[in-house]
């Protein structure tokens, strides 16, 4: 799975990434810091077995921490929107093709409402206008796939369209609910422009769900501007962030200087020679934004990508479901992310096709309890795959 982050130029998303994923992002108070895409990894947060279990976990493909699994995704972070980019504005076509392999986006917006629509410095801008900006630029660039090749779908059914489609991870089922949602016929394709885009915008919807950083939430104007944002966008997932404070806390947490797990809502400070000035911010951090917001919003926002818009699940595998482990011993080695309603045989192909081809049956550890290809797996299920494969 992977997750794109988007926005305007200098909203502080580079800073998210970097935040989200300790990756050397280029970050810098003007537009366009970002041009060729970041790639990194994330962690989502999940609740270990292993305390449950009476077990010590000896991770290989993801992090605990006193029994928070911290298991990585992937993270790409794209050059910056400005207005009309489908029409070549700006970096243009650039920034929505990067996008094309994203799961789901978290959009940074600047909820301080301290930088214009092209990430110039302004005061009293409304942060809504990117929220409305993004959608509408995403709609117009899918419209835009689907008018380039009109000439070869008119006329035709919906699967000349899910395959011209299929780069942004659409199929046919998918392609047909968007058609029904705009309420378009799907037999014989003959749409108007404006029919184009309204189902581009429903695609959009389908393809790239979006969820929202409400970023720089410390500054004075924010706090207002977020409220508004939750009245006028009701339907959306929004959250308030400071990307700036999860750096930070980031940071000093790999130097030694305090411990600090993501998504908590405190740290602990380890070093006693903590310059006054570093001392000072971490308090401000602590109160102004820990303990007001929950958090600094990073982590949660990457957590509600993978569970809320992805509807992905935590399953861990394991080779002796009496120990809970490989066959080296090590307890609860992997973290698998599947999505919701997949099955044991699911689970087995994504562990090794030859697992799947040569599949007999699982074993829910927790049970004991033998269970077939076609179970659903919970999530946390701890499960076996027994197969004839060697």
């Amino acid at each position: 799975m992977l997750i794109g982050v988007v926005g305007k130029t200098n909203t502080g998303k580079s800073t998210f990434f970097s935040a989200a994923t300790l990756v050397d992002a280029k970050i810098a108070p003007f537009p366009f810091t970002t041009i060729e895409p970041n790639l990194g990894k994330a962690y989502v947060r999940s609740p270990c077995p292993c305390k449950e279990l009476k077990v010590k976990c000896a991770p290989k493909n993801s992090l605990c921490e006193d029994g928070t699994r911290l298991i990585p995704i992937d993270l790409i972070d794209v050059a910056g929107l400005v207005p009309d980019a489908h029409l070549g504005k700006g970096l243009g076509l650039k920034f929505l093709d990067d996008l094309r392999a994203a799961d789901a986006l978290i959009q940074v917006i600047d909820v301080s409402g301290t930088t214009d629509s092209e990430g110039n410095p302004t005061d009293f801008y409304d942060p809504a206008n990117e929220v409305i900006s993004l959608e509408e630029e995403m709609s117009h660039w899918i419209a835009s796939i689907i008018k380039r090749s009109w000439s070869k779908i008119k006329g035709k059914k919906m699967d000349s369209i899910a395959g011209l489609l299929s780069g942004l991870k659409m199929t046919q089922d998918d392609a047909e609910k968007a058609a029904a949602k705009s309420y378009l016929p799907t037999e014989d394709v003959n749409w108007s422009d404006d029919d184009i885009l309204a189902f581009s915008k429903e695609v959009r919807r389908i393809s790239k769900p979006i969820l929202i950083a409400a970023n720089k939430i410390d500054l004075p104007a924010s706090e207002k501007n977020y409220q508004n944002l939750k009245e006028r966008f009701k339907d959306r997932i929004i959250v308030p962030a400071c990307a700036e404070a999860e750096l930070a806390l980031r940071k000093a947490d790999k130097q030694g200087l305090i411990h600090y797990v993501p998504g908590d809502t405190d740290f602990k400070i380890l070093a006693q020679n903590i310059p006054e000035k570093q001392l000072s911010a971490l308090s401000f951090i602590k109160e102004r934004i820990l303990k007001r917001y929950n958090g600094t919003g990073v982590q949660e926002l990457i957590n509600r990508a993978a569970f809320d818009l992805l509807g992905l699940i935590v399953v861990y595998p394991v080779e002796d479901e009496g120990k809970f482990s490989d066959h080296f011993g090590n307890a609860l080695p992997d973290a698998v992310l599947l999505k919701k309603g997949s099955t044991a045989l699911d689970l087995a192909a994504r562990i090794h096709t030859d697992l799947a081809n040569n599949f007999i049956c699982a074993i829910n550890a927790r049970s004991r309890m033998k269970i077939g290809k076609e179970y659903v797996l919970k999530n946390c299920d701890v499960v076996r795959v027994i197969s004839s494969a060697r």
